[in-house]
């Protein structure tokens, strides 16, 4: 299998080239191509009980996609949001990742969900995360460019919620305010995820949250002809 990413960092399409007899398994959606001679195949992963979990808890699709190439043959992925993909070769490590930000990988990955904590209450990524593990390719988007952070033993780096990607599970974090009570109310930053190492954390430029605040309050209001803030839409010819 080889692989490149095209159109980075905002509107990134990861090509991926099998050779025959090779396969990937994708997130339900994520394909945008592929060539002659490529076979898909829809299943739950791991079986009903892991594609329960992913799905109710890890917010991934319960079906996945497994790709296969009866001859050499090539098929390209994107995330629904415009932004990056990174690509991994892991072997045997394990990277906990953010729900919505898995998009393919090698058959040979394990995907599941692990518990984030009672913090989880608290954090952007929830309650449960993936966790992503074992030894083959996998490829992770985001909303925005992602941009790596590699900390050393014992030292800490902090990130808006919004803002995470994915992380080596040698890592930990911990929710914490980002001042005083002051700050945390009024600063727009409110509680940030603090990270310590050793170990590779991956962060988006961009954050879905942030974008949402920002375009709700600009979005048509029902019953009006045009839209609040000056900004007008029209659907249809």
């Amino acid at each position: 299998m080889e692989s490149e990413i095209l159109y980075q960092p905002s509107y990134s399409l990861a090509r991926v080239r099998l050779n025959a007899g090779e396969a990937i398994t994708a997130e339900a959606g994520a394909m945008v191509s592929m060539s002659e001679g490529i076979t898909i195949e829809t299943s739950v992963k791991g079986g009903f009980l892991a594609g329960l979990k992913r799905s109710f808890l890890g917010g991934e699709s319960f079906f996945m996609n497994t790709f296969k190439a009866g001859a050499p043959g090539e098929i390209t992925f994107a995330p629904p949001l415009p932004g990056d993909i990174v690509h991994f070769r892991l072997s045997g490590e394990t990277i906990l990742v953010q729900s919505s930000s898995y998009i393919a990988s090698s058959p040979d990955i394990s995907v599941d969900t692990k518990w984030a904590g009672a913090k989880g209450f608290f954090a952007k990524e929830g309650l449960f995360l993936l966790k992503v593990q074992g030894t083959g390719d996998l490829f992770l988007s985001s909303y925005g460019a992602i941009h790596e952070i590699k900390l050393s033993a014992g030292e800490s780096y902090t990130i808006d919620n919004g803002h995470m990607v994915a992380f080596d599970e040698s890592v930990n974090y911990k929710i914490k305010r980002v001042g005083g009570i002051k700050s945390t109310l009024f600063s727009g930053e409110g509680l940030v995820c603090t990270y310590t190492g050793s170990g590779r954390i991956f962060m988006q430029t961009r954050s879905e949250d942030a974008f949402l605040s920002w375009l709700i309050p600009h979005l048509p209001r029902q019953g009006n002809s045009g839209s609040s803030k000056g900004v007008g839409f029209t659907f249809g010819r």
